[in-house]
């Protein structure tokens, strides 16, 4: 009964404020009081007794009141800081100020008029807001509370655990935070006791400083290349906490195993209230992690335009190996969680944060491009097997999102994580490894390398929705920057190659784009790369080209008449049923899977513009001592295709160079040899029916105008330029004599062929070969404002209950129903 009629009150003072024609007092503590001195009431209970039209009401009948309310919110939350939490009545104080607050703070940001009003000085809200302070001294609101919450997180007996022998007087203000770090792991080697009470305040007050930097939400695109002053003050050096609550959220976050003592359902016989404190303190960690700089390229050192950012510099200077290496672990520990595979269907714990875990990564893979500093966390992942501890749980993630539009972000992190390691040259070296897990994938079943995985996971191309196709060019570039150390291509895996190329040579796919030849010079530069620097392992790869070297030669000699450039569309006009009327639809991949409906009421967040490959790259050529040497970008009018043909002898036009090699090999139509490439042995015909879907879906244009049409000279000037001259030539040695061997032996099965090619050599017989080029992934501000627009959609569709920033104005990104 009492309970009741507490929240009645609560309810009568939320009424009082839009009803009362004066303005209720600062010093009428009694009515003020109402809002927070009920220790019963919960964060539930606020949002649902303070509604988003009354506080909308507030704001624009009785501006006084919803001032004087956040104020004296502050006030006490100040008060609390300064002398602690002695009581549980302060506690259920403190508590209730954070929920009102968090529940209040979006209707002030959505309000342009409102925005600047926590970085007004209030009178009297000076560090202590007790008086003692003159008023040309105080704080900004904003400041205050910052600085109150960050005392609060370190509070003795709230939420942490006061030092055994310690004075039950001893105060937020005298202690040491540096000591109460809230978990063991990098920078603190003592495992404090855990107690869900302290996790459960800490969680809250997190949510409070979440809802505070949220202010990017209610600024438009334009306004968000500008500073957050929430986080450039909370990670200044005027928070003396910074350094431990940075360790402490990265901890935290890195500690967690959510398997616990590995009991079978064991998260349905307790509720885990360390995970809600994980996942508030990684969202608050990926936004806080943030250089407010816009990136430069190729810093010499990372310089930040406003106040130096103490969360990048802690980051930066983790150093010892055990500290990396409990970062990298943890974090590979929560990725793979989907993947644990148990006897007991559902019995282990299933995290919801995978999203917010490869922010994170990404962040600290990305920082080592500002810094020789940062370098060392990157340089330890690519320095042994662990990354692919977190590859594989990436593809599993691209996997289950591939066909589901309202995972389209996840699929984009993913790509571009993919596209950042794949610029270093460890990550190639380390996919030779054997894949030996069996993640539940849908793809073919192999033996081979992660190199394989990563390559058969790209049916993401023919086998995802058509809004993945911006995503074509990066897929392929990663398979670019790899190919140059991949030792050993399984059958499925050189096959899945071969079929792309023959997807992206159809003559109709690469007239209905301006861009779509661009797909076709980063696969022969794949193949150029395997057959010039790993020749001797990939027989498979070079039995896959043999058997496939129609599509070279129909390449080779594509007609560039006006005459089949209008058969070609038109015959993809006829392929898709779509009228010339409807050119907008004719953009959509045949044979792609369609999206996974949504279950009803599923919300998305919407995502900014995907940046160009050649705004998010630059290009590195490796020279002769192993280093990477800078490749300036071509001029765009001459740019056809790829920058790693320029300057290469591989690039010329072989009809210019060798005019011979363009035409079929001698003796390619031999009976028996023919009869052994229409029906090859059965570990290709199997492949050719498990990726069958590959063949058959047939992208269309990965990007295209509606006023643009392709011309005889247009065809010429790219196709002048296709690098096919070392596959040509490997096809003018090889064909010949493995026919002879067909012929000789009446081989009918493609063991002998193989066992032939693994013998092979053709030193001395191709061209020159040409410099590695890798396009590695260049910071720029175009990709920073994608993840930050990313990320904030991300926070919002995670704190739903309470629905912190539901139906509110958000201007950085718009909410869609599914």
């Amino acid at each position: 009964m009492g309970n009741a009629d507490s929240k009645l009150h609560f309810r009568k003072a939320v009424i009082q404020l839009t009803t009362r024609t004066q303005p209720v007092e600062a010093s009428d503590n009694v009515f003020w009081d109402q809002f927070w001195s009920d220790p019963s009431t919960t964060v539930q209970d606020v949002f649902a007794l303070v509604p988003a039209a009354e506080i909308r009401a507030v704001r624009e009948e009785s501006p006084s009141n919803l001032a004087t309310l956040c104020y004296k919110a502050v006030e006490r939350l100040v008060r609390a800081a300064d002398s602690g939490c002695s009581s549980d009545r302060d506690r259920g104080v403190v508590l209730n100020c954070t929920r009102l607050l968090t529940r209040i703070l979006p209707y002030i940001f959505e309000d342009a008029d409102w925005r600047g009003f926590f970085w007004s000085t209030v009178p009297g809200a000076g560090r202590r807001l007790d008086g003692d302070v003159e008023d040309g001294d105080a704080r900004p609101l904003a400041e205050s509370l910052l600085l109150a919450v960050s005392d609060l997180l370190f509070c003795p007996d709230f939420t942490i655990q006061r030092r055994s022998g310690a004075d039950s007087s001893e105060d937020v203000q005298s202690i040491d935070s540096c000591e109460f770090i809230w978990e063991v792991g990098v920078g603190f080697a003592q495992a404090p006791p855990p107690n869900s009470a302290h996790d459960m305040n800490r969680t809250e007050l997190l949510k409070l400083l979440l809802t505070c930097f949220s202010e990017a939400m209610y600024l438009p695109p334009s306004g968000n290349r500008t500073l957050n002053p929430w986080v450039c003050f909370f990670c200044s050096p005027e928070n003396r906490h910074a350094l431990p609550l940075f360790t402490s959220l990265l901890n935290v976050v890195c500690a967690y195993d959510p398997v616990g003592l590995g009991i079978p359902y064991n998260h349905l016989l307790f509720w885990d209230r360390r995970e809600q404190l994980v996942e508030q303190a990684l969202q608050v960690l990926v936004v806080v992690l943030e250089p407010e700089a816009e990136p430069e390229p190729s810093p010499p050192v990372f310089q930040a335009s406003g106040p130096e950012n103490l969360f990048v510099s802690y980051l930066s200077r983790i150093h010892r190996e055990e500290d990396l290496a409990f970062v990298l672990r943890g974090l590979a520990r929560l990725l793979n969680n989907p993947l644990v595979q148990t006897y007991l269907p559902r019995s282990a714990r299933r995290i919801r944060f995978h999203q917010e875990l490869l922010v994170l990564f990404w962040k600290l893979c990305d920082f080592t491009r500002f810094s020789v500093l940062f370098q060392k966390f990157l340089f330890f992942v690519l320095k042994s097997s662990d990354v692919l501890e977190v590859l594989v749980p990436i593809l599993f993630y691209l996997n289950h999102a591939r066909a589901d539009q309202s995972r389209l972000g996840l699929t984009h992190i993913g790509v571009f994580i993919l596209l950042l390691l794949s610029g270093e040259r460890n990550f190639g070296v380390r996919l030779n490894k054997p894949y030996s897990l069996r993640v539940p994938m849908d793809i073919p079943v192999f033996t081979g390398t992660h190199a394989d995985l990563l390559i058969i996971f790209h049916k993401l191309i023919t086998g995802g929705h058509q809004r993945l196709q911006p995503l074509f060019d990066c897929l392929l570039t990663v398979v670019v920057n790899i190919s140059p150390y991949l030792k050993s291509l399984s059958m499925v895996a050189a096959t899945k190659l071969l079929q792309l190329l023959e997807a992206f040579s159809a003559p109709w796919f690469l007239f209905s784009s301006a861009q779509n030849h661009h797909l076709v010079f980063f696969l022969l530069e794949v193949f150029n790369n395997i057959i010039q620097y790993q020749f001797d392992g990939n027989s498979n790869l070079v039995y896959a080209i043999i058997r496939k070297r129609a599509l070279f030669h129909q390449l080779a000699n594509l007609a560039s008449d006006a005459a089949s450039i209008h058969r070609a569309l038109l015959r993809r006009r006829r392929r898709s049923g779509v009228s010339g009327k409807t050119s907008g639809d004719s953009r959509s991949m045949e044979g792609s899977r369609p999206a996974v409906p949504a279950e009803p009421g599923t919300l998305k967040a919407s995502l900014e513009a995907t940046p160009g490959l050649d705004k998010i790259t630059e290009k590195s050529q490796v020279s002769v001592d192993g280093t990477m040497v800078s490749v300036p970008h071509p001029d765009p009018q001459t740019s056809v295709g790829t920058g790693a043909t320029a300057g290469v002898s591989d690039t010329e036009s072989n009809s210019e160079r060798d005019p011979e090699v363009v035409r079929p090999p001698h003796g390619a139509t031999l009976g028996p040899a023919a009869r052994f490439w229409s029906s090859a042995g059965p570990s290709c015909r199997q492949v050719d029916h498990t990726e069958s879907e590959a063949a058959r879906s047939r992208p269309s244009s990965v990007s295209s105008t509606a006023d643009w049409s392709p011309t005889t000279d247009w065809v010429l000037s790219w196709k002048a330029k296709l690098p096919l001259q070392t596959i040509m030539r490997l096809l003018q040695v090889l064909v010949p004599q493995v026919e002879k061997i067909c012929i000789d032996k009446g081989l009918t099965d493609e063991s002998e062929i193989l066992k032939f090619l693994q013998h092979g050599t053709l030193v001395g017989l191709l061209p020159v070969p040409h410099p590695i080029l890798i396009r590695k992934y260049q910071p720029n501000a175009s990709t920073a404002f994608w993840f930050r627009t990313y990320m904030w959609g991300v926070i919002y569709l995670r704190n739903l209950d309470p629905p912190i920033w539901y139906d509110t104005d958000i201007r950085l990104f718009e909410i869609q129903r599914i």
